[in-house]
């Protein structure tokens, strides 16, 4: 039960009557919302300012005729205009009760909605380069992105988890030397590493593994026949580490897409470039230099341009290097063509601070290859800053310099990973304090939602003990009086769940999963509040042993304050254990 999506529809029903063949676009713009201000009411809406002006009405007149509507309305309590033509509703707490009955109803699926229509929608998060294991940098863009596709999901979008194998450049041939060097070193060999080559010890397995398949015969090889047969073997490999340092998140994707399929003859940059030229987006000229950029480390040359400023960029782009080979971002189109071909009008890349600069190239790009009809939103996630106590922290155990996932998972566990990377919205640079993240007090956030849901579990165990022949089944619950809970407390916490499905959704629009966890955060917070009225008022406990029916109805609100921050939690990936050790 979405209260406001239920306001909505009857303020523009109210419309409709009071303004016959009103434009249906008009409509499309109403909205209700909390207002600013909780003592104004508990909802508000900007239906007769939208409407007035293109009516040739003034606004409070059209705002009057609404309020003379809903001022009969049994589950209204009063109905107000403020200001220029906004109206302030304040609800019967009738209405809240049938929230929490509905809470209790749906239970896991409160809060879901069909508003994407089963639109397909392709999340492409983490694609790090498979050199080596993630590192802190992607932790926080794979959580994100994770939390992301999630959230489309339950909001009822067709969701397709993608990564994006960089397997086609320049590193992967350094990728593959640095392996024949683990080769050589599992052979007996002493090496050291030169400066350019990756130095991780996470290749020597990667050595000997070459070892045992192919003894020393690739010793014999020249490297021209040798590099392609290790790349192989180490790319899979990689793959194989990433995608375990994932799972140790319980990040798994629906699709990895392989830069090196878009290579060669007949490949997609190939042909992508070829239907470019077709469409006129592709010419030939030649690029002022960038700022900052002198003759000498610039290359001023007629080259095979992409007509970017057309969609939105800031210049045009070069597809051909001057040596013949394709330019990456001839890759990047190619690649997010490929990706409308395959279905995907609506397209998500989450990205690190420092591709910042390619988010209107991008958006040219899907705009072009899709005619306009496919929109892609870039989400740049923000560096993260390790402290503890306030102070940087370096914590590597087996990677040098490097933090890498594994590292930090060890260290405070997926749950507060999780939760505390989503804690901040995606573009603003974060501190991530692993005493603050240890302290089971207020301060630290997943503590405090995780420990409300056990505090709701734990009142079912307490009316257990004190009230063993009450009934508390789940039949028992929904059929509670919740007419019973007319404290302003009680419906003050009502309020909070009643806001749930709208919070949902407005995220998954926004593509911002940290409003979920400010959300359950919030709601923690609400139930935390009531307990501890709970202590001075006998009439706010959770069990009563007095008064049974007032009882259940407090158990229903419990129920349902566990329900709905299990679901929000549910979508950040992160558990919502019954106790706490």
């Amino acid at each position: 039960m979405d209260i406001f999506a239920l306001f909505t529809t009857r303020v523009i029903e109210a419309l409709r009557a009071d303004h016959p063949g009103i434009d249906e676009g008009l409509l499309a713009r109403v909205v209700v919302e909390p207002p600013r201000d909780a003592a104004h009411g508990d909802l508000s809406t900007n239906a007769a300012m939208v409407v007035a002006r293109p009516l040739g009405r003034n606004p409070r007149e059209v705002a009057a005729a609404l309020v003379e509507r809903f001022a009969s309305a049994p589950d209204v309590e009063t109905v107000e205009i403020a200001g220029p033509g906004f109206i302030n509703f304040r609800l019967s707490n009738a209405i809240w009760h049938q929230v929490l009955k509905a809470v209790g109803a749906q239970g896991e699926n409160y809060g879901r909605s069909d508003m994407g229509r089963g639109e397909r929608v392709n999340v492409e998060y983490v694609s790090a380069n498979p050199t080596g294991p993630m590192h802190v940098g992607h932790t926080r863009g794979a959580v994100f992105g994770d939390a992301l596709a999630s959230l489309m999901a339950w909001s009822g979008y067709d969701v397709t988890r993608e990564y994006y194998i960089n397997d086609a450049g320049g590193q992967i041939t350094v990728l593959a030397r640095s392996t024949l060097l683990r080769y050589r070193e599992a052979l007996g060999e002493t090496v050291g590493i030169p400066p350019g080559l990756y130095p991780g010890d996470y290749l020597i397995p990667v050595g000997e593994a070459l070892k045992a398949e192919f003894g020393d015969r690739l010793l014999a090889m020249p490297e021209s026949e040798a590099l392609p047969l290790v790349k192989e073997r180490v790319l899979a490999a990689m793959m194989d580490l990433i995608k375990a340092d994932l799972a140790k998140l319980d990040i798994h994707h629906d699709v990895f897409f392989s830069e090196r399929a878009l290579h060669g003859p007949g490949g997609d940059i190939e042909t992508t470039l070829a239907w470019l030229r077709e469409e006129g987006m592709v010419y030939e000229g030649r690029l002022e230099a960038p700022k900052g950029k002198t003759p000498e480390d610039w290359e001023d040359r007629e080259q095979t341009l992409f007509r970017a400023t057309d969609y939105g960029d800031d210049t045009d782009r070069a597809l051909v290097k001057s040596d013949g080979s394709y330019t990456y971002f001839a890759a990047d189109i190619a690649y997010h063509r490929n990706k409308y071909l395959r279905g995907f009008n609506h397209m998500v890349n989450v990205l690190g601070a420092d591709h910042s600069g390619y988010v209107k190239r991008l958006q040219a790009a899907v705009k072009a290859v899709s005619h306009g009809e496919a929109e892609m939103d870039v989400r740049i996630c923000q560096l993260v800053r390790l402290l503890k106590d306030g102070e940087p922290f370096k914590m590597s155990k087996r990677s040098g310099d490097l933090v890498t996932l594994a590292d930090l998972v060890e260290e405070v566990g997926s749950d507060a990973t999780r939760f505390m990377l989503l804690f901040r919205r995606n573009d603003a640079a974060m501190d991530f304090d692993f005493a603050l993240v240890r302290e089971q007090t207020r301060d630290n956030p997943v503590f405090y939602v995780q420990y409300a849901h056990a505090r709701a579990c734990s009142v079912f165990r307490n009316a257990a003990r004190d009230m063993p022949g009450l009934d508390i089944s789940p039949a028992a619950l929904a059929g509670a009086e919740t007419g019973l809970l007319e404290s302003a407390a009680d419906i003050e916490l009502i309020r909070l769940l009643g806001a749930w499905p709208r919070t949902a959704a407005a995220a998954a629009v926004a593509h911002e999963p940290h409003r979920v966890a400010f959300f359950v955060h919030d709601l923690a917070a609400a139930f935390h509040a009531f307990w501890t009225r709970g202590r001075d008022d006998a009439q706010l406990r959770f069990v009563n042993p007095s008064d049974p029916k007032l009882t259940l109805a407090r158990l229903a609100l419990a129920d349902a304050v566990r329900q709905v921050i299990r679901n929000g939690l549910g979508i950040l990936g992160v558990s919502a254990p019954e106790e706490l050790s």
